[in-house]
């Protein structure tokens, strides 16, 4: 059987700016991508099974759709859990399961699923009502108010039947050995780590520096490293290859990202790619006590998270200089480079270059050569597909870039 995740509207409009770079279900939250889940929960029950992505034209050059006879379409902002992933697989063929009229899956033909994946067509198929509930992943601070939920599933799903590697540092204090998951590689030295009231897994290579403090729920993903001294406050994804220092608390980097020094980073979502310079500070919680409003791609206007806890949405590619502040509650497009004394506006567009004293354009070629530099650190090569979805995003986000039209 094929199985494909594909990109649901309003859910991809409103994860802009992540979703700008990525399909829906290569969003990380817990220790996995979504789309990651379910490879994991359905591999091992549909022997042969190809993932692939239904998403937006642009990136279909990264994330090419792939149809077979049978296929299994999933909603790729759905998180997995037992009951729905046997609901899914037993869905007989020409059959859809939906709830409340938004579809979750179907299991179609070819010809089925190039209708509804082209046209949004489901007339031909046998309706299913789901009871259950589910997680699912609408907006983007659903990432991290969801991350210590996924970040224990997860944590079963990978663990489940086996063995951590030992812990071989003497001079580290673990409370809750049982929730502590280490895999082969990792290295720990002279750290507190508390999983009493939450998991903590350590990746494959990773490596936690000395004095570091970290609580769980939280995930150190392949390759990443905790700096000295850090303190990782909990409900906290570090993606692979990232490197981090200061203060985290409840937030998701998603992978290839630095925050290596002091500064607070607090109810936020970081992009791949991206880098906070020394001193950054985030802020998550207004001075009034509001709830925080965010600036949403979806409406054109700012909408209200219902949360009052909040800080920074910063894209793929982005970055920003030392010191630099960040209202609460602010969202960074791709590719933005912000630095400068005072607090910038709290939606700063894609490819914008300044801060608080205004922004110019950041021209696409300069982009090309400083993701092609910090990617060749990482011995990622920056692809024609990569430099193609930065050129779409270039000119679809050139209408909030206000100072061009001056």
């Amino acid at each position: 059987m094929n199985i494909v995740l594909f990109d649901q509207s309003p859910a991809r409009e409103q994860l802009l700016p992540f979703t700008f770079t990525r399909p829906v279900a290569s969003i990380r939250t817990g220790i996995l991508t979504i789309g990651e889940k379910w490879e994991r929960w359905l591999a091992p029950h549909i022997q042969g099974a190809i993932f692939s992505h239904s998403t937006a034209r642009h990136l279909s050059v990264r994330y090419p759709l792939l149809l077979q006879d049978d296929n299994l379409l999933i909603s790729g902002h759905l998180c997995p859990d037992e009951k729905l992933v046997e609901t899914i697989r037993n869905l007989k063929p020409g059959s859809l399961l939906q709830q409340a009229g938004n579809v979750l899956a179907l299991r179609t033909s070819r010809s089925q699923a190039e209708t509804f994946t082209s046209e949004g067509q489901t007339n031909d198929l046998e309706a299913v009502e789901y009871e259950g509930s589910f997680s699912r992943i609408d907006y983007p601070w659903d990432i991290f108010s969801k991350n210590a939920e996924q970040i224990r599933l997860d944590f079963t799903l990978i663990t489940r039947e086996r063995a951590s590697a030992p812990l071989r540092d003497e001079f580290t204090k673990v409370y809750g050995m049982g929730n502590l998951f280490i895999e082969e590689g990792a290295e720990i030295r002279a750290a507190i780590i508390d999983a009493e009231s939450g998991p903590v897994y350590i990746g494959k290579d990773a490596h936690v520096h000395e004095g570091a403090i970290i609580k769980g729920p939280f995930a150190l993903c392949e390759g990443s490293h905790i700096n000295m001294g850090a303190k990782m406050r909990g409900d906290s994804t570090v993606g692979p290859f990232s490197k981090v220092g200061g203060e985290v608390s409840n937030s998701v980097i998603f992978g290839y990202s630095n925050k290596g020094h002091e500064g607070f980073l607090g109810n936020s979502v970081i992009g791949e790619w991206c880098n906070l310079g020394a001193d950054t500070n985030t802020s998550n919680l207004k001075n009034n006590y509001a709830p925080v409003k965010l600036w949403s791609y979806a409406k054109g206007g700012f909408a209200n998270s219902g949360l009052q806890f909040c800080g920074l949405m910063m894209g793929d590619h982005s970055k920003c200089g030392i010191n630099t502040m960040f209202n609460t509650g602010t969202v960074v497009g791709v590719s933005a480079n912000i630095f400068g004394s005072g607090f910038p506006r709290n939606f700063i567009p894609s490819f914008a270059w300044g801060g608080a004293n205004g922004f110019t354009t950041f021209q696409l070629k300069k982009s090309y050569e400083v993701a092609e530099l910090v990617m060749q650190r990482r011995g990622v090569d920056l692809s024609e597909a990569d430099k193609s979805i930065l050129d779409y995003v270039f000119n679809e986000t050139a209408q909030y870039r206000n100072w061009e039209k001056a």
